[in-house]
């Protein structure tokens, strides 16, 4: 893309002294500079407390200029005083000044923050406060943040070479309404703020230059004359609609070039000045933080504070207490319903002055309403009651419900998925449970597995008290005790933590029948629930039997041992067989079930597959297409390093999912056009991957992607 402007961007005139850039802006009203306080008042936690995501500035331990969005649920930033908050950080460390810029869906006023980082607690970053206020909704507003996106403009051509012509960067600022700028001065400040246009906020010039048009506003200008002093800064960038975030570092300067502003001029009005950014890195990635938040899908928060009284009561308080302005403005906020009142007025008032601005169709909408994705399948909070230790390798955990108490139902063998935050990261497994259904208590078991996150974290640092979320019940291994005239389990290792639920059911069901369990373990160390079973056979050895093999002692089970074992159950050709463990034990169980007769329909197996981290596979989006067998539902860009189910998800599509983990198969859909990768082991089977198969849980798209959500 070449710039309408023919002047070359070196020779491009820059503002260098604070009475320069005033002289064209103008200083800002005393009373904009009342409304900043220097702690969180009883509005700043208010709306702390239902903000889902920010725009966070900061500097790295080599000095490298960051801004990134964080978040993910509301109210995750701690107020643990009214001078310091705490937040997790997923990736990096910062250092020294820190700025933030919270939104909250559908509104158009934010609330910055600006402090300084006081400790780091692991992925925990704790900032004391030194100064917050509200910003004006006219970014939001100029951006329609909040409204439906518009249809993408052309790809500009970039001219020569440099980070703007990396994978999607230029197809994102083509599209792009909306930024978090961050910038510092030479004194220990930091400031994020958010900036706003019609369809592109900012401009290429060429392969390494950006311009981004720095339009009427409040005259604060924090972002330009820390500039003045400290060129450096990021930012970082959204569109509407997406879960992809546009990283952005570089230098800026300042220019007030008439050609160059022409070309950025609405309905004949030229911005007054312009920021010209010299890049030195730009990358696009997806956002756990926007996709966690669905802040696009998500209906606006009913208890949302109003912004524009959080800062009326900043303007009172920094005003003289005895003043008569001062009490007015203290009268006037305690007025019920003064924010509804007065939110017309302060509308009028956007409008007018961005329409003298050049805007047209100037509105503040809420964010697109759709049905919350995880209607059908919420996640549920739970508190842990207990942490049992089983061995020196699994613990149990003993869950409740964190809200109203209620019952865990589900069948004998199905698995729960467990969800927490690990290091700022949320992190999923599946765990059988191993509890009877049907009691306020879920048990789920959790062998410690060497490198393994999420079991590390479970044996390290969970306690009773802590809380975390279930998705599930998931899973076709279960069985039914209204139709078990006899069952047969063997399982190895962590395998017998479904069985275990099947038996407590079972031998609490009069009408089920006889129970065998081979249940091979290294040792008797390491046998879980070993106490546990001995008693049980004990007390029901007319139903229950537990045949122990310990492969320290008598080495691996083999085909000829399962065999014998079989032979001397002696069944009947109703029993029903189920085998969980390792995928070498149960293709072993299997084929000696085969030879034995046993018809396939009375063999149920669970395999348990990897719990590893995905790998990212593509470097650019890519297009994401639904269907519903003869109709287009819908379609989503799905970003670098994104599941096809989280980008679903997050645009509000009806992706069908339960486990999230690639082990139950409820995400399996049809794949009609383009490439897919699937991270593996997982529970597809070779016939279904021959058909056309895939897992959006766990698959990320190659090319453009269509997929078949109708029952398959």
């Amino acid at each position: 893309m070449s710039c309408e402007n023919n002047t070359p961007v070196r020779a491009l005139p820059r503002l260098e002294t604070a009475g320069e850039v005033e002289a064209i802006l103008g200083r800002p009203p005393s009373v904009i500079m009342l409304k900043q306080i220097a702690t969180l008042d009883e509005g700043c936690r208010a709306v702390l407390a239902q903000c889902p995501l920010a725009g966070f500035g900061y500097r790295d331990a080599g000095g490298v200029s960051r801004t990134t969005f964080i978040g993910g649920t509301p109210g995750f930033v701690r107020v643990h005083s009214p001078t310091r908050m705490s937040f997790t950080l997923p990736d990096g460390e910062a250092h020294g000044p820190v700025s933030f810029v919270f939104l909250l869906p559908g509104v158009g006023e934010t609330l910055r923050v600006n402090g300084s980082v006081a400790k780091r607690k692991g992925a925990e970053t704790f900032v004391d406060v030194e100064e917050a206020y509200v910003h004006c909704a006219q970014a939001v507003i100029r951006s329609r943040l909040w409204q439906p996106p518009v249809a993408a403009g052309p790809i500009p051509e970039v001219g020569g070479a440099g980070p703007l012509c990396g994978p999607g960067v230029a197809e994102f600022l083509a599209t792009a309404p909306f930024l978090a700028l961050s910038t510092w001065d030479d004194s220990g400040g930091a400031d994020t703020s958010p900036r706003g246009d019609r369809q592109a906020v900012a401009r290429i010039l060429d392969g390494r230059t950006l311009v981004i048009p720095d339009r009427k506003g409040n005259k604060r200008a924090d972002s330009l004359h820390n500039l003045l002093r400290d060129d450096r800064l990021s930012f970082a960038a959204l569109v509407p609609g997406r879960t992809g975030v546009l990283h952005v570092r570089g230098r800026g300067s300042i220019t007030d070039d008439p050609a160059l502003l022409e070309t950025m001029a609405l309905r004949g009005t030229p911005p007054h000045a312009a920021l010209l950014v010299d890049v030195e890195h730009a990358e696009v990635t997806a956002s756990e933080a926007l996709t966690r938040s669905r802040v696009w899908t998500a209906e606006r928060p009913g208890a949302v504070p109003d912004l524009m009284v959080v800062a009326g009561n900043h303007l009172a308080a920094n005003l003289a207490g005895a003043g008569l302005l001062a009490r007015l403005l203290k009268g006037l906020t305690r007025v019920p319903g003064i924010g509804r009142m007065l939110r017309p007025v302060m509308n009028r008032a956007y409008r007018s002055g961005l329409r003298k601005e050049g805007y047209e169709d100037v509105e503040l909408g809420s964010p697109r309403s759709a049905v919350a994705p995880e209607t059908a399948n919420p996640l549920r909070e739970v508190r842990i009651a207990e942490v049992r230790r089983e061995t020196p390798g699994a613990v149990t955990l003993v869950l409740e419900d964190a809200g109203r108490p209620g019952a865990f139902d589900f069948r004998p063998g199905q698995f729960f998925t467990l969800v927490t935050d690990i290091d700022g990261r949320p992190v999923r497994r599946a765990y059988s449970a191993s509890s009877a259904p049907g009691t306020p208590r879920l048990e789920v078991t959790v062998k410690h597995v060497d490198g393994g996150r999420f079991s590390t974290h479970v044996h390290r640092n969970l306690r009773a008290g802590d809380r975390l979320f279930v998705r599930g019940p998931s899973g076709a291994f279960h069985v039914d005790p209204a139709a078990a005239p006899e069952v047969v389990l063997i399982a190895a290792g962590s395998g017998v933590t479904p069985m275990m639920s099947m038996i407590r059911t079972l031998l609490a069901a009069p009408a089920a029948g006889r129970i065998a369990l081979l249940y091979s373990s290294r040792s008797e160390e390491e046998m879980i629930f070993a106490e546990e079973l001995s008693r049980l056979a004990q007390g029901h050895s007319e139903r229950l039997t537990v045949t122990p093999v310990l492969t320290r002692e008598h080495g691996r089970l083999d085909a000829a041992g399962v065999h014998d074992w079989l032979a001397g159950l002696r069944t009947s050709e109703e029993a029903r067989y189920y085998v969980c463990g390792p995928e070498a034990l149960t293709d072993l169980v299997r084929s000696v079930l085969t030879e034995r007769g046993v018809p396939a329909e009375h063999v149920r197996h669970e395999r348990y597959t990897s719990g590893a981290d995905l790998i990212t596979v593509a470097t650019v989006p890519r297009k994401l297409i639904v269907e519903d067998g003869t109709h287009e539902v819908g379609s989503v860009v799905v970003e670098p390093g994104q599941t096809l189910l989280d980008a679903g998800l997050a645009a509000g599509l009806p992706m069908p999912y339960s486990c999230t983990v690639g082990n139950c198969g409820d995400c399996m859909v049809k794949l009609r056009g383009g490439d897919v990768a699937m991270n593996g082991p997982n529970c597809l089977t070779p016939e279904q991957n021959a058909d056309g198969y895939v897992l959006t849980c766990v698959g990320r798209p190659l090319s453009e992607v269509t997929l078949d959500i109708a029952e398959p």
